[in-house]
């Protein structure tokens, strides 16, 4: 801190200094000896060097660069660093030696003046030549960021004075007149550099006075986090030396050390640097007058953490504004600072070059009415920063302005950028993450530890919640395991009810394995305000006089709550390499969660902070550690369990996220400050108690930003010591441009060729969700689709032979009806053709005809990539060989022949049986009855589904297939995914896309199926289209992304925003139940009506393909697919053969064991 007016440069501390030193004010024109005149401002370097003193050492200061100005110190015997004692009137009484402000004396604060902090080091043999008596402070006026200290007990600060080594004493406050000045510090002439003035903030307290909050005069008014956001103000070429104060342990003070339980533990951040301290920077600030809404102060933070990261500088495009941003163009708009979010604005640019934006300044951005939500609003870029691959970074201008996908930002209460945050993304028609409602819910003790108690089923601290009021947040009846409510209407006439509460409290069963109490204030007003006092559970007068007086300053959006202190769980550890005593710690796990695909909560990552057990631990007060160094250093030795503690901290994490994502979801969109709004990242902090000789996460509490800025420094200080760069940016980059991506489908006219059957009624149901208008061309006129879709055209287009000519008349329908369709494309197997014609038609993104005709026609494949040739098939191939239909689907008509005259006897009976499509729907044959004879390829069969946007691979899946049931070659299980070594699914998968490129298929969603043998990968068949059956479904499950939502954004001509390096959810296997062979079983004993249950429950995953068993004997298919996950493939097997063995699935002739083994 610096006085009001001076650049900030300047630093001042009594270590070092001898008896008698002082400090003079501000004479313009006065030369201190050595140095050069007063009034000059300029910046000044500083060295240190030890020098012998007496019996110890002390420092010298040399200072090496220009002078600054030296001012009258609020303790005398100081002088500011850079100029030398002088004997000039100080402002202060003072006197020679250990001088002393007298009791009750002011200093002048109309005079010029330096302030200064240093934190307490312990330092073995450095005395302090100047040792102060302590001196009680009361405690300081409340900030406008955080609310007034209730009345009640509270601990003792101390601010100066002795220590010996066995207790540092904390130094973290400045005297009591500092934040007591009743002037503005802006009220002083500003700096000779005005664009880069020292900025202060004019805020109103809870009374509604107005307030100077600068960020350097008032630190002790800041929480951790607001000093945590100024450590990258400003730019740091030079840096403000850190001074450390030296402890005496020479001269002993009549005043004895206060106890810890006296005075209030500083926290880990008097052991160990913590990460949320101040950085003065070479400069000073914007200032209100020429930066209001603090845009360049952003601005050089931004360019201060680029630099950190070795990243170029933002570059300046402004003065060429950018154009051409149509409806299809993604806009991810990040609001405020660009602190927490720069890695996800890195790797958002990355993954999508310019759709991350990042707005500094209301004035960036304007507010207009929607066009497609009445009563809400859109967001327009009219400037931003935008990211690109490899770090690049520009300021642009964009006109017109830029529409926004999804919005989010700082909403964290306090923030300094909240307000206009806040205001901005309030109401929106695209989706928010985060809105300043949700923030104070998140940030709201009581009502967070409800939910992770009674939704979630965590245990959580047993707690006594006081509130005044109905609190409309909270259910009128709340039934929480550990949680009890009590709800004051009148303080006064209610004391009584009070102290009985908290006698039982004190004296029930849940407080018996705890000693201690604490007494805190909750509410989103509360944030990161530490107010809080301790007491041993016998003390129930102390306990209940403290609530008693916190509830005299109770609002109705607060509450004041009464918890059992919960200690870290003691284990046993290894003998101490040392003799010195172990103190007492405490270990708080943070862990990271976003909203993923599917609105599922995924774990992002983990970090630790370790404290003193006095008091729980902060964030922002110590550096973050892992959780599996953190576990070995607690004894927690064997890696099983470490990995066991970590599996059910995933657990515990995603379900906290679950249940709190869920209950946001309840409350009206006024209540989530719009209706899109909804949190998307959040934090759930939790402790390692032991119950009942059983380690348990205990869960404390939720946040929506303190436990990013945490992750995001362990990611950091990771990739310093060498290791590889984290899974953090990633994920979040991923989530945020997903639903992005999923607002930008929102309203799209979508032609689809073709409705299916039963198996594609996830279709109707999925553009429900997506906000998808779907225009169904379908040749069944009674097609059960008709009242699903936005418009129904039915046309009978079942003679595929003649697609030209249908796709001519499917474009009159769309002209005569006056539909312009964004998209067109084909789930349907027999309508790809005509799908890609009439994309061609209409000018649409999609696959080339030709491509599709040559992937379709299995015998065009193959010629086409050179592995057999029709015509010379039965003299060519050897037997046995494989007979199929040419257009087939679904395993239909496939069998297995030993000679040429098995060859002959199948195709007779293929051209007998199925000659259209009446005989046999949805199997091909409107494109004919050919057959082809392919030879036969031993091996394991599997499935890759690809996502391919001009050529380039954006995501492949590959799953593994059960044995067939020969000759037919009848499917009978898979599992996902596949247990293949990683290598040779990367066989699969280069084998596919390189099949799919060769036939010109560069743009779409395809199904290949091939053959893994010893010598490598064999093709089977490529479908230019969707997987079908349960492939859909089972990959959403595992993985995330859906199949359905990426076709449709290749076929609007956007690259699908997909995982980078898939991780699964879970395992899935699963088994086809054939009408032969189970439909008596299931029909007759129930099982299908149990099935429906299971799958209700999410207990089992059941996909039908038919709604009524469809063929008969060799021509047969599958009715549906059943499956079961675990989170092992072990473990899934063994439930579905169960179940299988339970329903009567399993039996000798269809052994389902036997079918499972293929899978290790």
């Amino acid at each position: 801190m610096s006085p009001p007016g001076d650049p900030g440069d300047t630093v001042g501390s009594s270590a070092g200094l001898l008896p008698g030193d002082c400090c003079h004010p501000e004479v313009p024109g006065h030369t201190p000896k050595g140095g050069l005149p007063l009034g000059t401002r300029g910046r000044v370097t500083h060295s240190w060097r030890v020098a012998a003193a007496g019996t110890g050492s002390r420092l010298s200061h040399v200072p090496t660069g220009r002078a600054v100005p030296c001012h009258a110190m609020p303790f005398p015997g100081c002088h500011s660093l850079g100029a030398a004692p002088c004997r000039s009137p100080c402002p202060i009484p003072c006197r020679a030696g250990r001088s002393r402000i007298a009791p009750g004396a002011r200093p002048d604060i109309s005079a010029p003046r330096c302030q200064f902090y240093s934190r307490p080091r312990l330092t073995p043999g450095w005395p302090r030549p100047c040792p102060r008596t302590l001196v009680p402070c009361p405690p300081p006026r409340p900030s406008p960021r955080s609310p007034p200290q209730p009345l009640g007990p509270v601990s003792r600060r101390w601010h100066s004075g002795p220590a010996t080594l066995a207790r540092a004493v904390p130094f973290a406050l400045p005297p009591p007149w500092v934040s007591r000045s009743p002037r503005c510090p802006r009220s002083r002439p500003a700096p000779p550099r005005p664009s880069r003035t020292r900025r202060s903030r004019h805020r109103r307290d809870r009374s509604g006075q107005s307030r100077c909050d600068s960020t350097r005069t008032d630190r002790h008014r800041q929480t951790p986090t607001d000093r945590h956001r100024q450590t990258d103000t400003g730019r740091h070429r030079h840096r403000r030396p850190r001074v450390t104060r030296m402890l005496s342990t020479s001269q002993p003070s009549p005043e004895r050390v206060p106890s810890p339980e006296e005075q209030e533990w500083a926290g880990p951040e008097a052991l160990c640097p913590g990460w949320l301290e101040d950085e003065a920077p070479d400069g000073e600030v914007p200032g209100d007058s020429g930066d209001p809404d603090g845009a360049t102060h952003a601005y050089e933070r931004l360019q201060s953490a680029l630099r950190q990261e070795g990243l170029p500088p933002t570059l300046d495009c402004s003065a060429e504004p950018r154009t051409g941003f149509g409806p299809l163009d993604m806009t991810v708009c990040i609001l405020g600072s660009p602190t927490p979010f720069l890695p996800i604005l890195l790797e958002g640019g990355t993954r999508c070059p310019g759709a991350m934006v990042l707005c500094l300044s209301p004035a960036w951005a304007s507010r207009v009415p929607s066009e497609s939500s009445p009563g809400a609003w859109s967001l327009l870029l009219s400037r931003g920063v935008s990211f690109r691959a490899g770090g690049h970074s520009a300021l642009e201008t964009f006109v017109p302005p830029r529409r926004a996908n999804y919005v989010t930002g700082t909403f964290a209460p306090g923030d300094p950028e909240g307000g206009w945050v806040g205001e901005l993304a309030r109401d929106l028609d695209c989706p928010t993450g985060g809105s300043v409602p949700l923030a104070h819910r998140l940030e709201d003790t009581l009502v967070t530890r409800w939910v992770l108690a009674a939704r979630a089923s965590l245990p959580v601290p047993p707690t006594l919640a006081f509130v005044l009021g109905a609190r409309g947040d909270l259910p009128a009846e709340p039934v929480a395991p550990g949680v009890r409510l009590v709800r004051l209407q009148d303080l006064q006439a209610q004391q009584s009810l009070v102290q009985e509460e908290v006698g039982a409290f004190l004296g029930g069963t849940a407080m018996e394995p705890y000693g201690q109490v604490v007494v805190r204030p909750a509410g989103w007003r509360w944030r990161g305000t530490g107010t809080r006092s301790t007491h041993r559970k016998e003390e129930g007068a102390a306990v209940a006089q403290a609530v008693g007086a916190r509830l005299q300053g109770l609002t109705e959006e607060d509450s004041v709550l009464l918890e059992a202190m919960v200690p870290t769980a003691r284990l046993p550890v290894p003998p101490p390499r040392s003799p010195a005593p172990r103190l007492p710690m405490a270990l708080r796990i943070c862990t990271l969660v976003c909203r993923s695909w599917g609105d599922r909560p995924q774990l992002c990552q983990v970090a630790c902070a370790v404290g003193r057990a006095e008091s729980p631990v902060r964030h922002g007060a110590a550096l973050p550690q892992g959780l599996d160094s953190s576990l070995q250093q607690w004894g927690v030795v064997a890696p099983s369990q470490r990995q066991a503690l970590a599996t059910r901290l995933r657990e515990a994490t995603e379900a906290a996220a679950a249940a709190l994502l869920a209950s946001e979801a309840e409350l009206s969109p006024r209540q989530r400050g719009g209706g899109r709004a909804c949190t998307d990242i959040l934090g759930v902090d939790f402790l390692l108690a032991s119950v009942d000789e059983a380690l348990e996460l205990v869960a404390l509490a939720a946040n929506g930003q303190r436990c990013l800025e945490t992750c995001a420094l362990a990611e950091a200080m990771g990739r310093g010591v060498g290791q590889p760069r984290g899974e953090l940016p990633r994920l979040l980059a991923e989530a945020l441009l997903h639903r992005a991506q999923r607002h930008l489908v929102e309203g799209k006219d979508i032609l689809l060729i073709g409705a299916g059957g039963v198996s594609k009624s996830f279709v109707w149901e999925a553009a429900r969700d997506y906000g998808l208008r779907i225009h169904l061309v379908e040749s069944d006129p009674e097609h059960f689709a008709a009242g699903l879709v936005h418009t129904f055209l039915p046309y009978d287009s079942r003679e595929h032979r003649r697609d030209e000519e249908h796709a001519e008349r499917v474009l009159e329908l769309l002209r005569s009806r006056g539909l312009r369709p964004h998209a067109c494309l084909s789930y349907w197997d027999d309508c790809v053709v005509l799908a890609a014609l009439v994309c061609q038609g209409l000018g649409l993104r999609g696959p080339a005809p030709a491509a599709v005709r040559v992937a379709k026609q299995k015998s065009r494949t193959h010629r086409h990539l050179q592995r057999c040739r029709r015509g010379r098939a039965a003299g060519a191939v050897p037997f046995p060989a494989v007979a199929k239909l040419e257009f087939g689907a679904g395993g239909v008509g496939v069998r297995l022949v030993e000679d040429a005259g098995q060859c002959h006897a199948h195709a007779a009976r293929l051209w007998r049986d199925l000659r259209d499509d009446a005989d046999h729907p949805g199997i091909g044959l409107g494109w004919g009855n050919a057959m082809l004879l392919m030879e036969y390829v031993p091996g394991t069969e599997h499935d890759v589904d690809l996502v391919v946007f001009e050529g380039r691979l954006l995501g492949a899946w590959v799953s593994d297939n059960g044995p067939t049931r020969v000759p037919a070659f009848l499917e009978t299980a898979a599992c996902l995914p596949s247990c293949l070594p990683a290598d040779r699914q990367a066989q699969l998968v280069r084998a596919a896309l390189q099949c799919c490129r060769a036939c010109g298929l560069r743009d779409g969603v395809f199904n290949v199926e091939l053959k893994l043998g010893p010598a490598g990968p064999r093709l089977l068949e490529i479908n230019p289209r969707m997987g079908g059956f349960y492939l859909r479904d089972w990959i959403r499950e595992v993985y995330g992304p859906d199949l359905l939502l990426a076709a449709v954004l290749v076929a609007l001509g956007v690259p699908p925003v997909l995982p980078a390096r898939p991780a699964p959810r879970t395992h899935l296997a699963g088994v086809m139940c054939l009408a032969s062979e189970h439909g008596d079983s299931l029909a007759a004993g129930g099982g299908m009506r149990a099935l429906r249950e299971l799958h209700g429950r999410g207990l089992v995953r059941l996909n039908r393909l038919f709604e009524e068993p469809e063929g008969a004997g060799e021509y047969e298919e599958p009715l549906l697919s059943v499956a079961c996950a675990g989170a092992t493939l072990a473990e899934a097997c063994e439930r579905l053969l169960g179940l299988c063995q339970g329903l009567g699935i399993d039996s000798p002739r269809y052994p389902v064991e036997h079918f499972l083994s293929h899978f290790k």
